[in-house]
């Protein structure tokens, strides 16, 4: 201390023993200290500052939250090791089709079935930019019993990364496995070009078209029930966490849950489909950035652009039960899709609907919490719905008298109107049959478009 002293009177040209230099001396340090402290702070925050705008800019260089959502990197491996069960994601070094495709033919051996069974008699159902869709019916398991599929093929102009794509993603189903509540793949035919992958057919459709032709006074229609209770609602959505948690269980999620990835049976047993995203965090680590996926269904954190992850499908869930119990309605119909996020950055949530139990909104409640960790897990919300279902009422059918106009339903929904086609073609359909009568359907038919 005394040296300090010292060296502050040296700064102040005082001689040590002139008494009168103290208060100069206080003075001094007076000015130094503090101005010694602001430096410091000054620093800090322009630290703080770059670290921030260097956020900031990569964020901006990341696509919106129209399309991505950015998470850890998963391992693929080698199609060498996917024939021992791993990962089996097809990695880009083969120079040629032909021989990616005779390497994918080995690896995929317990997989082919024979091209001459699979395109005899092809009804085509959409043509899309990477091949057509087709419906066909081939001899699996029991060759007296032929079974009706959905094939997807790619055409044979294909390149090089489309051909490695479409062959990942049928390893992608083959590394997935079964799970009764998931659309299974039945085969593929991978020796040449077009390549066909055989996928389970589903032709009742997608669960949103159910909602809506759920809202007519008709009781069945092609075998299946066209009305749909509270204890029904939960038995639907039993199914769906199941899939999920298999899925969570394959440490993936699926990134876009809502009816219309959601397809139904006769029995009314649910089977999730569009997969696409789960593939491509299994195999490539991230989300594509030109995958769009529609804003409503997001929860914050995939608005925010952070890592996405299991809660954000629980956060979609909740909106799924909000679909259901509303029979096909958009979620938050007097929110503007691009103003969503802000919506939620107030904390709010949708209202509870008045086709909605007390017991249900508390359900889509504990899913909307803004905090992830807030959130209950998959299997806690398995018991909940579970709990629910044996209390819920399975005689009062659900009924919403306005029709929906699919157009308008896309436009408040932030979703294509080509997303809807199917939905939008069943739904058509079933109004042609009201008016011929359920025996015939006027000539028209419709199909699904695909599960991937």
């Amino acid at each position: 201390m005394g040296d300090e002293r010292g060296m502050t009177r040296m700064l102040l040209e005082c001689k040590l023993s002139d008494k009168l230099c103290i208060i100069q001396e206080q003075q001094y340090e007076i000015i130094v200290i503090p101005a010694f402290l602001v430096g410091i702070f000054l620093i800090l925050l322009g630290v703080i500052l770059w670290l921030f705008i260097r956020e900031q800019r990569a964020q901006r260089r990341s696509p919106g939250p129209q399309g991505t959502a950015h998470v850890p990197p998963s391992r693929g491996l080698s199609w060498e090791e996917a024939g021992h069960g791993g990962n089996m994601f097809v990695p880009l070094k083969e120079t040629s089709v032909e021989s990616l495709l005779q390497i994918s033919t080995h690896a995929l051996a317990k997989l082919q079935l024979p091209r001459e069974q699979v395109s005899e008699v092809l009804q085509q159902i959409h043509n899309g930019s990477c091949g057509a869709i087709y419906r066909t019916k081939v001899y699996i398991g029991d060759p007296a019993k032929p079974k009706s599929v959905v094939v997807k093929a790619l055409k044979e102009s294909a390149g090089l990364q489309e051909v490695q794509d479409f062959l990942g993603r049928i390893q992608f189903y083959q590394y997935l496995g079964k799970h009764k509540n998931l659309v299974q793949l039945e085969g593929c035919c991978t020796e040449r070009l077009p390549l066909y992958m055989v996928l389970e057919d589903v032709a009742q459709g997608d669960l949103l078209s159910f909602l809506w032709i759920c809202r007519r006074d008709v009781m069945t229609m092609d075998g299946l029930p066209y009305d749909l209770t509270e204890k029904q609602i939960y038995h639907i959505g039993k199914q769906v966490l199941s899939a999920l948690e298999f899925l969570q269980d394959k440490h993936l999620f699926h990134g876009d849950v809502a009816a219309r990835n959601v397809l139904i049976q006769a029995d009314l047993t649910a089977k999730l489909c569009g997969l696409g995203l789960a593939y491509e965090v299994h195999s490539r680590g991230a989300i594509s950035s030109t995958r769009v996926v529609p804003l409503k269904w997001l929860a914050p954190e995939r608005l925010l652009l952070t890592p996405a992850s299991i809660k954000g499908d629980i956060w979609s869930f909740g909106i799924l039960l909000y679909e259901m119990v509303t029979l096909g309605a958009p979620p938050y119909p007097e929110v503007p899709p691009t103003s969503i996020l802000q919506y939620l950055q107030r904390r709010k949530i949708m209202k509870r609907p008045s086709s909605c139990t007390h017991t249900m909104y508390g359900l889509m409640k504990s899913c909307w919490h803004w905090s992830e960790g807030s959130r209950p897990s998959l299997g806690e919300l398995h018991s909940r719905l579970e709990a629910a279902a044996r209390t819920a009422n399975d005689k009062a059918v659900l009924q919403v008298p306005e029709l929906v106009v699919p157009e308008l339903y896309a436009a408040v929904a932030g979703v294509s109107v080509q997303s809807l086609s199917y939905s939008y073609k069943h739904f058509i359909l079933f109004l042609f049959n009201i008016y011929c009568g359920q025996e015939e359907n006027c000539g028209l038919s419709v199909t699904p478009q695909g599960h991937a």
